[in-house]
């Protein structure tokens, strides 16, 4: 390493560290000051229980609904002859940065009994608000586009000779999605399933005000943090932080196949294996 380069790398460090320190003091703080004894008292409240069920139940349905939808469209994204492509692209980023509470307006303004399409259908009796499917919606908007991202970058790193020798041999585009494009690309879109559910688990701004109740796991801790004050709200933070741990984690080690996949998937034996 050249004297020239040692001082940057320095200064980058010392930068860097205040920001990672910035990141990591809080969750560090929480863990220091952990009551292990008491909070797992606190989670084994019946309340506890009931929001950790309905978050795991809701989150479980919006994963399977944002892969079944969101893998196709991010294929579309990637092999489809679109115009505007990066319009298209742009549309499904869009939820990523609209706060929460702002998606939760704009869901009951389209889902709510008042709504565009929640309006009818309350005519018939069927709410779509307030309930687990008012919840569910939450999480898609707010959780999907991780999935169609993912979808998008994994088919984009696609080899499209591969694709390419597969249809060569007669293979229907089905067939080379199916045996090709998405074996290739799955550890990385399966990645980003793992990053969506954790953001589902977690999405509070949005069911606040399109399901308040039934309580899912974050508007649980806000309700308790509203009646008890942190000490009543740390255990549940405290559970969701794990969470996320766990699904930082396996979406770490998915990426890591991925890139694995990626080193020694030689266009030699790959088109043999999977043609």
């Amino acid at each position: 390493m050249t004297k020239s380069r040692k001082p940057t790398l320095i200064v980058f460090g010392l930068l860097g560290g205040l920001l990672l320190l910035d990141l990591l003091l809080p969750i560090a703080n929480l863990l220091i000051h952990a009551d292990w004894s008491s909070w797992i008292a606190s989670l084994r409240e019946p309340g506890a229980g009931k929001a950790l069920r309905t978050s795991a139940l809701t989150s479980a349905m919006a994963v399977v609904i944002m892969t079944v939808l969101g893998v196709p469209l991010g294929y579309l994204l990637a092999r489809g002859r679109l115009r505007f492509r990066r319009f298209w692209i742009g549309l499904v980023f869009l939820p990523m940065v609209v706060p929460g509470l702002a998606g939760g307006i704009l869901l009951l303004l389209t889902f709510g009994p008042n709504g565009t399409i929640g309006s009818p259908l309350d005519a018939w009796n069927i709410a779509l608000t307030n309930n687990l499917v008012g919840i569910v919606l939450a999480q898609l908007f707010v959780s999907a586009p991780f999935v169609v991202v993912s979808a998008y970058a994994g088919f984009s790193g696609v080899d499209p000779k591969l694709e390419m020798a597969a249809a060569t041999l007669g293979d229907s585009r089905w067939d080379v999605f199916r045996r090709i494009s998405l074996p290739l690309a799955w550890p990385g879109i399966a990645a980003g399933i793992t990053l969506a559910w954790i953001r589902a688990l977690g999405e509070f701004g949005a069911t606040l005000i399109v399901a308040y109740n039934p309580h899912t796991l974050p508007v649980y801790m806000w309700v308790k943090f509203e009646s008890n004050g942190l000490p009543g709200a740390l255990p549940v933070a405290l559970l969701l932080v794990l969470l996320a741990a766990a699904a930082v984690a396996v979406s770490m080690f998915l990426s890591r196949l991925t890139g694995f996949a990626n080193a020694v998937g030689a266009p030699e034996d790959t088109p043999q294996k999977l043609i």
